[in-house]
């Protein structure tokens, strides 16, 4: 990670669980890291504690609504103003309603695609161009994406987040492909974890507490530390390895 100090990252939906476990990480490692949400409170509470625990790196907290085109763009810009512009682009941010595909609400069917696809592809779009205008030909693009980017499991809460996902898989492959195409060495990564404990769980289930406590009873499930480890690995790679796709899940209980 030493190649990283001092360099920009962005971290979507960094306020809770899986992107602030990630923000911290790469602040720990002396990155300067530009974490969004719309709850930038909670962010602005992540950078103070960063600072306190002596890292070397910095965490700038961004609101930012992912649904609005506008306001990305209007961060990408600020991130070029105050930082130069983004090495290292994180697309976290992901949401799932429990909606299935016979009787589903479209507005909750086009809000998982605003934020697990649009927001996704956005954001890659302005990284990719940020890092092209400042000739940064080793930036990395890492989409966290799901094991329900490659399986759909018989939960039918699930099928419409699973297709979001399959989608992020789809773009990052062809992301890939398109970046071996402009003959640079901008990297993208996949990366799919299974069941993680955070606040996913009790936000899909809301109106149901009671299901969002037994998600993690069956399984050991996955710690937010996890993913961010993988992510860390993932940009320790050497330049000349590209590693497409990191799955990884929890253990049954036993």
């Amino acid at each position: 990670m030493e190649r990283w100090r001092g360099r920009v990252a962005l971290v979507t939906g960094a306020s809770v669980g899986i992107g602030a476990a990630i923000a911290v990480e790469l602040v720990r490692f002396g990155m300067k890291v530009v974490s969004c949400a719309r709850d930038v409170g909670k962010i602005q509470k992540l950078a103070a504690e960063c600072q306190s625990a002596g890292h070397p790196g910095v965490l700038v907290p961004f609101k930012c609504d992912l649904t609005k085109e506008e306001e990305i763009l209007s961060m990408f810009e600020a991130i070029k103003e105050q930082h130069k512009g983004v090495d290292v682009c994180i697309n976290n941010a992901g949401l799932a309603h429990p909606e299935l595909l016979i009787n589903g609400k479209t507005s909750s069917w086009k809000n998982m695609m605003d934020v697990n696809v649009l927001a996704l592809s956005i954001c890659t779009r302005e990284a990719y161009q940020s890092m092209k205008e400042r000739n940064v030909d080793d930036g990395h693009i890492i989409n966290i994406n799901s094991m329900s980017g490659h399986r759909v499991v018989p939960n039918a809460n699930l099928h419409f987040y699973t297709a979001t996902k399959y989608a992020v898989t789809a773009l990052t492959e062809g992301l890939r492909q398109e970046l071996r195409a402009e003959n640079t060495h901008i990297r993208a990564t996949c990366i799919s974890p299974g069941l993680v404990e955070t606040e996913f769980a009790l936000r899909f289930y809301r109106d149901h507490p009671n299901k969002a406590a037994g998600v993690y009873s069956a399984y050991k499930p996955l710690e937010a530390i996890d993913v961010a480890n993988a992510v860390t690995y993932v940009l320790s790679a050497p330049p000349h390895v590209q590693i497409g796709d990191v799955q990884f899940q929890g253990t049954e209980q036993v």
